[in-house]
Parts: structure tokens; C-alpha cells; sequence
């Protein structure tokens, strides 16, 4: 239920959350780290870690799907990854294309579980609909400022895990004085308060850092809990407000970015 989103980060750091503890790791081939990551977890036992990438929106054509994904498993330096997703979607490329590809390296077994991240509602139906292969995961921003409740009930009622790319809104939830408050109270970190509440809502999390100290702190969130009044306080801190565009940002290349 806590994983690490590996975003700006390196070998060291993965190496320390892996000394921690942390067996689920997040990467993307936009994050530019799979290399550094494979170099992380080289010497771990494979099947005790759960590896997540993620295929660009400009590589969702079937051929790029399929060359996108075989990168990424040579970079980390391995045989399969245990989830692949569609990082966001793209209006301009068939999504019956891309998830064609994906159901083609699934069944070869270079990918054991494949999902989805970005997607609203409306884009997760398409998926479902067209999909000859179970979609496990829709990743998407999450945090107690934006909590998407449609597009959450929906996901639970199509037994899709929903995972938070965002649960701490970038930090800025920090600033909620009742993040702060609760924080007091239970003798825990903010993230911690916040990443507790997720898992409280079985939404999976995967919140990123370089710091020993906020690694361990931010897997520590399992023997303890919220009191049912204060984890209702958090959720009435829904205003529908995310910390990131809907759109895929410049670094990655953007959506209509399509290789000829």
C-alpha cells in the first residue's frame, strides 16, 4: 500500500528505501532512471520486488508500446515488470492500439499486470470496454485537496486499485492547519497523518523522497490508526483542487509529440 515513486531520484536513494524496506518501486521512461534504478536493484532478490513503469503518451502506438516496454525492462535491468501503464492518455493515438500492444506483452510475459494513469472515469470505461486484459490500476493525483470521489466510487465498483501519484499534493498539504494538527495529536509526521488517511480510503500510495529519515517515516504507517472522526475531518478537506496540470508536462514531451 506504500510504494516509492521514484521520480527525480537515483541510485542512492532507491538503494536506502530498499534498505528500509520498500519492495514496490515506481519509475516512468520519462523520469530519465530506469538505468539508475536496475543499478539499485541489482543485487536484490527479483521476485521479492513489485517494479511499476510507465510508457510515454507520444509511444502509445503498438509498435512503440512494445519497443517502449523492452527499453524499459533492459534499463532495469531485468526479465518482466510486474505493472505497466499508460502514463497519460492520448486523443491522438487509438486506445484500442495501445492496449492491443499491451495485451501482446502480457501475454508473452514481459509485463505480469498492466493498468492505466491519468485517466478519468469516462477514459477508464473506454479502457475496460476494449481491454482483453484486466485492467489492475488506475494511477492518478490524489491527496486529501483533491479526492475524486466519481471517479474512486467507479474504480471500486470495477475492482481497479486506485494509487495516489501525488498523496502529499507535492508537500503542500503540509500547510492544511489540520494536517498540522493531527499531526501534533498522534505524535506522527504530516505525511504520515496523510499517507495514514489514504490507506484508511484503500487507496494505494507512492510518495517519493531522497531523506532516510522521511523513508522510513512514510512506510510507517501500518500499526497505527485515525480515529473515525479525524479521518472524516481530513476527507471534508475535499475542494476539488490538484497540484498538477491534467496534461502531460513539457519534460515529457507532450502528447502530440508521435514519432513518425
Amino acid at each position: 500500500m506504500v510504494g516509492l515513486g521514484t521520480g527525480g531520484l537515483g541510485t542512492e536513494a532507491v538503494r536506502t528505501a530498499l534498505d528500509i524496506g520498500y519492495t514496490r518501486l515506481d519509475t516512468a521512461e520519462a523520469y530519465g532512471n530506469e538505468a539508475e534504478i536496475g543499478e539499485a536493484i541489482a543485487d536484490e532478490d527479483r521476485e521479492e520486488l513489485f517494479l511499476t513503469s510507465k510508457v510515454r503518451p507520444a509511444n502509445l502506438h503498438y509498435e512503440s508500446v512494445i519497443e517502449a516496454c523492452e527499453a524499459s525492462i533492459d534499463r532495469l535491468g531485468t526479465d518482466y515488470l510486474d505493472l505497466y501503464l499508460i502514463h497519460w492518455p492520448n486523443p491522438a493515438i487509438s486506445l484500442r492500439e495501445t492496449l492491443d500492444a499491451m495485451e501482446t506483452l502480457h501475454d508473452e510475459g514481459k509485463v505480469r499486470n498492466v493498468g492505466v494513469s491519468n485517466f478519468s472515469a469516462y477514459q477508464l470505461s473506454n479502457a475496460l470496454h476494449i481491454a482483453d486484459v484486466p485492467i489492475a490500476l488506475n494511477q492518478v493525483e490524489f491527496h486529501p485537496w483533491f479526492q475524486r470521489p466519481d471517479l474512486v466510487e467507479y474504480c471500486e465498483e470495477t475492482d481497479v486499485v486506485v494509487e495516489a501519484s501525488a498523496p502529499l499534493a507535492r508537500t503542500e498539504v503540509f500547510d492544511e492547519e489540520l494536517v498540522g494538527e493531527l499531526a501534533e495529536t498522534y505524535d506522527k509526521t504530516p505525511a504520515q497523518v496523510v499517507l495514514r488517511w489514504a490507506f484508511e480510503r484503500d487507496v494505494a500510495t507512492i510518495p517519493g523522497s531522497g531523506s532516510a529519515d522521511h523513508l522510513e517515516a512514510n512506510l510507517a504507517v501500518f500499526d497505527w490508526e485515525l480515529e473515525e472522526a479525524d479521518q472524516q475531518r481530513l476527507t471534508d478537506l475535499d475542494r476539488n483542487q490538484a497540484v498538477y496540470e491534467p496534461t502531460p508536462p513539457d519534460w515529457m514531451g507532450g502528447i502530440f509529440d508521435i514519432p513518425s
